[in-house]
């Protein structure tokens, strides 16, 4: 997607949409999603494709789709929908998807290096640049092609690869220390999974995943269900926690 191509995007109101519009961060979660799926429709052989097929493929409701779409100036054509390969690109440019991005992993333990020998990156618009570990026995070792560096190098392999992303997967007691670190190299973006917080300064995106916290959360929708299901009406109490809720029919 080109830059004049946003351009000539108009809002409802006529006037032309910014190149990367500011939009609402959950937006931007779900903007992945349905590029995931346009690329699907596109690779199936689709060309258009309406809002609620969309919707469906991405996840969500209709309505929610649209107004998403709304932000970046993409309303479709009544009685033909999107155009698919149009809005993909429009979607990775406003992602920045349009050039590959380098990244640098830094903790190379069982999930690090899970993540070192996955190929999928290229297509979605990163490339893994940068390998690096605090582990003697980790540094030189080869992983889909890149060598192991020292963290000691750290600042030295951002420099060289011009590195603005960074994945964390250090143990938790080291992240902070790696971060700090990474933030005075230069890097502004950082996806952490270490079991942490990270502190960092203005103008620094930190993106946390944590498995168990998502786990923990599957376990209360799971703990619901059940406390649901053992209810006389098949419901909560009205206002009821799930404990408070299963406590009472206990």
């Amino acid at each position: 997607m080109t830059q004049h191509h946003l351009e000539d995007l108009s809002g409802a109101s006529g006037e032309a949409v910014p190149d990367v519009p500011d939009l609402p961060e959950a937006t931007v979660a779900r903007l992945p999603e349905y590029l995931r799926a346009l690329n699907h429709l596109a690779d199936v052989g689709y060309e258009t494709v309406s809002s609620d097929a969309l919707a469906s493929a991405a996840g969500v409701n209709s309505a929610k789709l649209r107004r998403d779409l709304s932000h970046l100036g993409s309303y479709g054509t009544r009685g033909v929908g999107y155009d698919v390969g149009l809005l993909a690109g429009q979607i990775e440019f406003v992602l920045g998807l349009n050039e590959s991005r380098a990244v640098a992993l830094v903790g190379i333990g069982n999930l690090g290096h899970a993540w070192a020998g996955y190929d999928g990156f290229a297509t979605r618009g990163f490339r893994i640049a940068a390998l690096l570990d605090a582990d003697p026995a980790r540094c030189g070792e080869r992983i889909n092609g890149m060598v192991v560096r020292s963290v000691d190098d750290l600042e030295a392999v951002m420099a060289e690869n011009r590195i603005h992303i960074a994945v964390i997967a250090t143990p938790a007691h080291a992240a902070q220390a790696v971060a700090d670190r990474l933030v005075a190299a230069g890097v502004t973006s950082i996806l952490n999974f270490a079991p942490c917080v990270l502190a960092v300064p203005d103008g620094v995106d930190v993106r946390k995943v944590d498995l168990a916290i998502e786990l923990q959360i599957l376990s209360f929708h799971e703990h619901r269900k059940a406390v649901a299901a053992t209810s006389p009406n098949g419901a909560l109490p009205r206002g009821a926690s799930a404990l408070g809720a299963e406590e009472a029919v206990a």
